[in-house]
């Protein structure tokens, strides 16, 4: 929504939005659980000042433009992605440090659901006298915040499938083999994704077969913690994942019928064990989400297998999908495919990705996308 529009001004505000929103893309793995946030101003079609959220805990994007701005502020225009924050968290509202500033007029992207701001900070710069434009650029910002957006609006974290396989889609020969189906450049960008991520999840068919350490080489801004699921909690303690909890931290999901012994020897070796006493697999993987967002954690990776993405599939829990395609065949009826499950019964309700991208990654090739709503 639009409170004012002009030909000429809407061209320069989408210029100073798409520069504030290139800002806050630079807060991400840094800022989480709260929200990549940039933000420009602008005097006599001249910027004075930008910032972007940095670090959690630190001074927010609006904050930081101020202080390179100055007095140049004055009667200025600022450009933020989200809605400015109207309550005291870690830092003091940004609202009342605009309304000091004696900004003239503020041109927001996406309101935030967040409730202790949810319109509440439009309200008070509205109420100062400060002329808002609200929705420049709105899809792009809701699509660069999509994982905040979802953690707020629906209790759990945004969930990234990846997973590699050959050209005929198989993730592993009939024996289990499976390293390496893709190349180097591949497997690169999957450690920077885990650098920038709150979780990487496995089913504990993976943890056996592939016995991964599942962490971001080189390290990343972010430790992700290694979640497995493994509702007997039979993962072996010699497995590199168990060996290392002590560094990384390993959270361990375990079904009602989970043996009290062996949870406590994980506990022992240093692993966090999670015991979900529902039924289903499938009510246990929802509760597991929802736990994983109340903990704060915004952005999940779940690299398989088979079994554990067939579930989130077929639950429509994915938000984004990154697939890597290795020109390799392996053939054979016994060998893996990368989403078992149920799946669907008839083609034509075959899930569709939208914003599909496909690039070169070394000798693979890398798909991007996203379920359609």
């Amino acid at each position: 929504m639009m409170e004012t529009s002009g030909g000429g001004q809407e061209n320069q505000d989408e210029v100073f939005m798409r520069r504030a929103l290139q800002l806050a893309e630079q807060g991400r793995g840094f800022v989480e659980p709260n929200p990549m946030v940039g933000c420009v101003i602008v005097r006599d079609g001249v910027q004075v000042g930008e910032g972007w959220h940095q670090s959690y805990g630190g001074p927010h994007a609006e904050v930081e433009a101020l202080h390179v701005a100055g007095d140049a502020a004055v009667g200025a225009t600022m450009y933020v992605t989200l809605e400015p924050c109207c309550h005291h968290g870690k830092t003091p509202p940004c609202s009342e440090a605009i309304i000091k500033a004696g900004l003239e007029r503020v041109v927001v992207a996406v309101a935030d659901p967040f409730p202790q701001v949810s319109g509440g900070g439009l309200e008070s710069l509205r109420t100062a006298g400060i002329q808002l434009d609200i929705g420049v650029l709105e899809t792009d910002a809701s699509q660069l915040l999509a994982p905040y957006l979802k953690r707020q609006r629906t209790g759990k974290p945004w969930v990234i499938a990846k997973w590699a396989m050959t050209l005929d889609g198989k993730i592993a020969t009939g024996t289990g083999s499976s390293q390496w189906i893709t190349g180097e450049e591949s497997r690169a960008f999957v450690h920077r994704v885990r650098g920038v991520v709150d979780a990487v999840m496995v089913g504990r068919g993976t943890a056996d077969a592939d016995d991964p350490l599942l962490t971001a080489r080189p390290p990343g801004p972010r430790q992700a913690t290694r979640i497995v699921l493994d509702s007997t909690a039979s993962i072996s303690c010699e497995s590199q994942l168990v060996r290392t909890a002590g560094e990384v931290p390993v959270l361990i999901v375990v079904g009602p019928n989970g043996c009290e012994q062996a949870c406590q020897r994980l506990v022992d070796a240093g692993c966090e064990v999670m015991r979900l006493e529902d039924e289903s697999p499938r009510a246990r993987l929802e509760h597991l989400l929802q736990e994983l967002a109340q903990r704060g954690m915004t952005n999940v990776l779940v690299e398989g297998g088979g079994r554990l993405l067939g579930s989130l599939f077929d639950s429509r829990n994915i938000d984004e999908y990154h697939v890597f395609i290795a020109p390799k065949l392996v053939g054979g009826a016994a060998s893996l495919s990368p989403v078992g499950g149920d799946g669907v019964e008839r083609m034509s309700e075959a899930l569709v990705l939208r914003g599909v991208s496909s690039r070169a990654s070394g000798p693979d090739t890398h798909i991007h996308g996203f379920p359609t709503d």
